[in-house]
């Protein structure tokens, strides 16, 4: 892209040709405020706070609407500019309630900031103010009508961002407003991203109003762990009843790969952390009931149980989690596998991780990061729905669409949200992902009539897409495992640099396999037993061991005589009846009293992923870290 060379304020700057003035000014860390502008979104020129001096133009200009040019020269605070922004902010304020000791933005308000920088103190208008009653527009969305100040970025982050179109504008001049998609509530995903990106207290947070300031909060920086994406959430720690307890997540951050997304779970799930049925202390099974017990009594009675099972080669079952930290993995595989002498060990797996690497090995290829995803010129997506599933996933493709014109396939067995962004839809019988593969490699490789096949003139259409693009980022989800995530690497590896994204549906569903939790891979999926067994200077058992359902089942049938369970709750996901473990003892750390846990000869409380340090490994390889932001004594 050419560059142009432009005079800020006396600064010589270089600027990519086309870009916008207030970006270019922020790059080079001159401030132009702006109510309305907000990057990514569309540009409104509503607010006309940016407004600044562009010589041999006659007035003043919006920055948020104007490219740089060659040669161009501009004065961002003249006395003029100010003057001119200081008359905006009394027009703004002229129905505006001076309510900032009890609005929940005071403290982190732009237009307090803009006010105290340009003073606004008198006001030329005596109008009386205008006041509305606050409205509740849904269980997390409260509206105050007189604090907003018409900016319209709830609008199009919902809409533009979101694509859910849940907010829009009603009437017109100073009787305008913004309105509710149902008459006087909202019918949205509660995402709450109207909320983080209101410039002032106009919507507020159901679950955070009137608890705190900002300035009385600990923020810390850490990742949600309700998904596979690994976004970064800002907590708002502060202590209550003599220990620290989450009041708020927003993703005010903005460093993470989310950069400003952040939907419902990571912004509003925190609240499992303070649940009344959480567990606290240690349960140990006495005369066939679980009874609260200390710390050393649960201890040794795991550590007896552990010691028993042990003598028998083959008779301990370990079953780790996607919700567990890469370290807590990776120790919990090297326990079993060194101290329990059985390579018994798994999990839940959301995705073939296994198998798909195997297949970039075999015919190489590499993954593609989430940040990357935006900015890739087209997508072929395979089963999942990342807007429910994936919701980062999700935000990226439809700001690729809408900022980069990225052509997005998808072959999926239904019509999902993301179909409105796609340039192609191909749809499958229900399983059927595989076998549309199969016919894609066929088609391929060897060519077809396309009046012979199922979907034959969209697959010809699909194939000369891809085949004329490069960068191309191929998403699949639980759809194609094994053979299937093979051949999906094999069509990919003959077109022009692809990459490609696996989704793992859980929080860290490639780290616990990356760190060897599965019955047939040590960690990095590798397979060479004495390497291994001479780096951790212990005696290993051959590989493999039993995978989850060959564990569950030999529990039941008795040949596995006890189940070693961290985060697991098979019981509770239907994939084992209780009663089918009754032959076999169980320990088992959890949160809650799971029905796995219930049915446990020991159980011990465990933190949250809120109130420990380590790292996750989202779903495309990305590490993420997670840091302590609250604690619960007695786990």
């Amino acid at each position: 892209m050419s560059q142009v060379k432009l005079t800020v304020d006396g600064r010589e700057i270089h600027a990519a040709a086309g870009s916008l003035l207030i970006d270019v000014c922020k790059s080079a860390g001159i401030e132009i405020p702006s109510f309305c502008y907000y990057p990514g979104l569309s540009l409104q020129g509503a607010c006309r706070m940016c407004l600044v001096e562009i010589a041999k133009v006659p007035k003043l200009q919006t920055a948020c609407t104007t490219p740089v040019a060659e040669g161009m020269v501009v004065t961002t605070e003249s006395a003029v500019v100010r003057q001119s922004r200081k008359a905006m902010l009394e027009f703004v304020l002229q129905n505006h309630p001076l309510d900032c000791p009890v609005c929940d933005a005071g403290g982190q308000c732009e237009l307090q900031d803009a006010t105290f920088r340009y003073g606004a103190a008198e006001s030329r208008l005596v109008d009386i103010k205008n006041h509305r009653d606050e409205q509740q527009w849904s269980p997390i969305v409260f509206f105050d009508r007189p604090r907003c100040i018409m900016c319209y970025r709830c609008v199009r982050v919902c809409g533009e961002g979101m694509d859910v179109w849940a907010l829009g504008i009603a009437n017109r001049n100073s009787s305008q407003l913004i309105v509710p998609n149902k008459d006087d509530h909202l019918e949205c995903e509660e995402c709450g991203m109207c909320i983080d990106i209101c410039p002032v207290g106009a919507l507020t947070s159901g679950p955070y109003r009137y608890k705190t300031r900002p300035w009385e909060m600990k923020h810390v920086g850490t990742i949600c762990t309700h998904c596979g994406d690994g976004c970064t959430t800002t907590l708002g720690v502060r202590p209550v009843d003599g220990r620290m307890r989450i009041i708020r997540g927003t993703n005010r951050d903005k460093s993470g790969i989310n950069g400003d997304f952040l939907c419902i779970k990571g912004r509003y799930a925190f609240d499992f952390v303070d649940h009344p049925q959480r567990l606290t202390t240690p349960l140990v099974r006495v005369d066939g009931e679980l009874r609260p017990a200390s710390w050393d009594q649960a201890l040794a009675e795991a550590a007896r149980l552990l010691e028993e099972a042990r003598k028998e080669p083959g008779a301990t079952g370990v079953i780790g989690s996607n919700l567990s930290t890469n370290e807590e993995n990776y120790i919990l595989q090297k326990f079993a596998r060194t101290v329990l002498h059985t390579n018994n060990i798994d999990h839940r797996r959301t995705a073939d991780f296994t198998a798909f690497f195997g297949a970039l090995a075999e015919f190489g290829g590499e993954t593609a990061s989430m940040a990357e995803i935006a900015a890739a010129p087209a997508i072929l997506l395979i089963g999942s729905d990342p807007t429910y599933r994936h919701p980062l996933l999700a935000w990226q493709i439809r700001r690729a669409v809408r900022q980069h014109g990225a052509r997005v396939h998808i072959v999926h067995s239904r019509r999902i949200k993301l179909c409105r962004q796609a340039t192609q839809f191909i749809e499958v019988p229900a399983g059927g992902e595989a076998a549309f593969l199969q016919l894609l490699l066929v088609a391929q490789e060897k060519g077809f009539d396309p009046a012979s096949a199922r979907n034959g003139d969209q697959i010809a259409q699909m194939l000369d897409n891809l085949g004329h693009t490069s960068g191309v980022v191929i998403v699949f989800g639980s759809e194609l495992t094994g053979t299937a995530s093979r051949s999906l690497v094999r069509f990919g590896s003959s077109l022009f640099h692809a990459r490609y994204i696996c989704l793992g549906d859980g929080p860290n569903s490639r780290g616990a396999a990356d760190m060897g939790v599965l019955p047939d891979r040590f960690p990095g999926y590798e397979t060479d037993r004495e390497r291994w067994s001479s780096f951790w200077k212990a005696s290993i058992p051959e590989l493999p061991g039993m995978n989850l359902q060959q564990m569950l089942h030999a529990a039941e049938a008795g040949t596995v005589s006890l189940l070693y369970l961290v985060g697991a709750d098979p019981v509770g996901e239907s994939l084992v009846d209780a009663r089918a473990l009754g032959k076999a003892h169980l320990i088992v750390h959890d949160l809650f009293l799971t029905s796995t846990a219930a049915a446990a000869d020991v159980v011990f409380p465990t933190v949250s992923a809120y109130e420990k340090s380590g790292t996750f490994t989202n779903t495309c390889g990305d590490l993420q870290v997670l840091r302590k932001s609250a604690d619960m004594p007695g786990v």
